[in-house]
């Protein structure tokens, strides 16, 4: 018997209010993502992907269609759901870098602040911070942030780590070396990632599987599994397959940036 999807995303529509209009952000979306999966949904900005993920994590509710986490809907945010955002200003300014962390478990109740520091140094470790486990924020790159909201979000044990363009506020370099980075991380971790992009290179680059989403109001253009091997190097990105794939989405989304009506 087939296993049952981790997350099922059956009709969804989702819609929400900017002032006295009311946004319809995706229209009848429907996806499953499995157990270690590494999903991707790419897009035009405005296309439903942020709300999406939003609705996913429990923030609102669909008004058609439902959402299921492990066969249960999703009704309310819950610790089995982490999420990582864009925004550096996700850490605690005046918490050290394993502090921010440890605070993440003993706030939610998981564990007793000693057991929470080990835990923490743990994964600082796996996210390659460990000399700078006693820095704060305000001492670390753009890039090494994120690693600390990634650590932090993981060390949580979610059962799904829902990632909303983590990378978009970084130069293009770092942003390359963070994907790299990432995936290292993901192979280790064997973690169930949802992860939100407008890039092309970076959604084929880290993805098992890419959903294409079409200008507001968001549906599925398609969902193309990426058959590239693992683990994966940023040279990947220079060879025909890859380049392939590349071109293949860029057919779907090149239409949609002309005819959104919202910026691209």
């Amino acid at each position: 018997m087939e296993e049952r999807p981790l997350l099922s995303v059956n009709g969804v529509t989702l819609q929400y209010r900017t002032g006295e209009q009311l946004v319809t952000a995706t229209y009848r979306v429907s996806f499953d993502v499995r157990k270690a999966d590494r999903f991707v949904v790419l897009g035009p900005s405005g296309c439903g992907k942020s709300t999406l993920l939003k609705a996913i994590g429990g923030y609102m509710q669909p008004v058609e269609g439902e959402m299921l986490l492990n066969g249960e809907r999703i009704g309310s945010p819950g610790p089995d759901r982490a999420f990582v955002f864009q925004e550096f200003d996700q850490l605690l300014p005046w918490k050290t870098v394993r502090d921010n962390i440890a605070f993440a478990l003993t706030a939610s109740g998981k564990l007793a602040k000693s057991a929470a520091v080990d835990r923490a140094r743990h994964f600082i470790d796996k996210v390659g911070l460990s000399k700078f486990a006693d820095n704060f924020p305000h001492t670390l790159s753009g890039g090494m942030k994120q690693r600390v909201a990634i650590a932090r979000a993981m060390a949580t044990e979610p059962q799904i780590l829902l990632m909303d363009e983590p990378f978009a506020a970084l130069d293009a370099q770092t942003r390359e070396l963070m994907q790299a980075e990432l995936l290292r991380i993901w192979e280790e971790a064997d973690k169930t990632v949802l992860f939100i992009t407008h890039q092309i290179d970076e959604a084929i680059y880290l993805a098992d599987r890419v959903l294409v989403m079409s200008a507001r109001p968001g549906r599925i253009l398609a969902d193309i599994p990426v058959d590239l091997p693992r683990p994966r190097e940023l040279r990947i990105k220079r060879t025909p397959e890859f380049t392939a794939l590349a071109d293949r989405i860029w057919e779907l989304i090149s239409p949609q940036l002309r005819d959104q009506d919202v910026p691209a």
